[in-house]
């Protein structure tokens, strides 16, 4: 089989008016979301390598120990929707255990996942397969060739704590209609130390995904950004129990685009990304008010991350 690929992402004057409006917000700010072009999916894929980024091994590990249980709830012939695919790594080791009907990759990087698709189709020649062009961090709706029965829902990695609680209060609402189920990861709140450690790795890894969405402005939005007079920040707030990912200018500067500019002073940051940490009962509790109801969950002997299988209520 071929996989196919469905369009249904937002226009590219849309993605730069998003940029643009980040950028002349009065604390400029940048989502996430736009980390994830080639390169960034690339440098992401090597963070997940890291010492110091253990949350990628220790999910995977979770599946693998726990993977029968995890079949077993899900059961066969399922939709299997996976967020935020990637390279589909971590629907690869499932999918053959699954056995779903229908395997759709949903990522905004569409070149990254086109070729990861093909690959993972190559494996997999029976098992029916499409790609999914969208940005799901923004309202979407799945195109009518994707049966609406047994949808299950893959949003593994903790991506889910890029959104602030309200903002994922809203996005599993708007997912529940469309869910039978969700299979889910999330980070669970560890030391300072370590979650600073893994966010602003040694080798520099996490600095070069962080400092790259600038040369993506710079291609997208037309702007001159020049990348050697920004700096990576990473810092834990306990307050709001959350990672952050700034860039922080290392000399004053103007950076402009077409029909705009901005005046950035030394020390004066651009926000890319929060990254929540949950206590397993207040991301319980989350689900709950989001109209799932978590049917079971695995941790791993530390409770340092958590998968959750919930069904719709």
């Amino acid at each position: 089989m071929t996989p196919q690929t469905a369009k249904t992402a937002s226009p590219a004057d849309d993605a730069r008016a998003e940029l643009a409006a980040g950028l002349t917000a009065q604390h400029a700010t940048l989502h996430p979301k736009f980390f994830y072009d080639t390169l960034g999916s690339t440098l992401f894929e090597a963070i997940c390598l890291l010492d110091e980024y253990d949350l990628t091994r220790t999910e995977a590990a979770i599946f693998d120990r726990h993977l029968p249980e995890i079949t077993r709830a899900i059961g066969p012939g399922s939709v299997f929707i996976d967020l935020g695919a990637g390279n589909c790594a971590k629907a690869a080791k499932l999918l053959p255990h699954l056995r779903p009907d229908l395997y759709v990759a949903v990522d905004i990087s569409t070149d990254f996942l086109t070729q990861a698709l093909a690959k993972l189709q190559d494996s997999h020649p029976a098992l029916r397969m499409t790609s999914l062009e969208a940005d799901f961090t923004r309202h979407f709706d799945l195109p009518r060739e994707i049966p609406a029965e047994n949808r299950v829902f893959f949003y593994p990695g903790s991506s889910l704590g890029n959104f602030n609680p309200l903002e994922a209060r809203a996005f599993l609402s708007h997912l529940r209609p469309k869910a039978s189920g969700l299979l889910i990861g999330i980070d669970l709140v560890k030391s300072p130390a370590e979650l600073e450690a893994a966010y602003d790795d040694s080798l520099g890894v996490t600095a070069a995904f962080n400092l790259n969405i600038l040369r993506r402005v710079n291609r997208e939005l037309g702007a001159n950004f020049d990348l050697r007079a920004w700096r990576h920040r990473a810092l834990f707030n306990p307050d709001l129990s959350r990672v952050e990912m700034h860039l922080e200018a290392r000399t004053p500067q103007t950076v402009r685009w077409p029909g705009a500019a901005r005046a950035f002073a030394q020390g004066e940051r651009i926000h890319t990304e929060n990254s929540y940490k949950y206590r397993m009962p207040d991301f319980l509790a989350l689900l709950d008010q989001s109209g799932f109801h978590p049917a079971q969950t695995w941790t791993d002997p530390q409770d340092r991350f958590l998968v959750c299988y919930a069904l719709t209520r």
